[in-house]
């Protein structure tokens, strides 16, 4: 975690993505798999981390920008998760899934 002082508070930014180091021991296509997942985390943490910055600023200008850049990331998130989607056939039935169970604990 890095953490940066400002104005006497303290912003924590919390940085989650690690590669694995066995990534050698999988298949081609469970490699494919596993990098694209990497991709995902990483446009994640960097969509927290530009919005975290965003709001860590009262300068208009420096939020605009940090807050642009997390929208591109969220455009890659969502290329690295069609590709998923894509190739794992198992990922798609359980975001289906995932997403029933939202409904229904959200519909009542």
């Amino acid at each position: 975690m890095r953490v940066i002082k400002q104005k006497r508070e303290v912003l924590e930014l919390n940085m989650l993505s690690t590669i694995p180091s066995s990534i050698s021991k999988l298949s081609k296509r469970e490699v494919d798999l596993e990098i694209l997942r990497i991709g995902i985390i990483a446009e994640l943490d960097a969509i927290n981390l530009y919005e975290q910055l965003a709001a860590s600023t009262e300068n208009e200008d420096v939020k605009k920008v940090f807050l642009e850049i997390a929208k591109e990331e969220k455009t890659h998130f969502g290329e690295f998760q069609a590709l998923l989607l894509r190739l794992d056939k198992e990922q798609v039935k359980e975001l289906e899934k995932g997403k029933k169970e939202v409904e229904e604990l959200t519909s009542r």
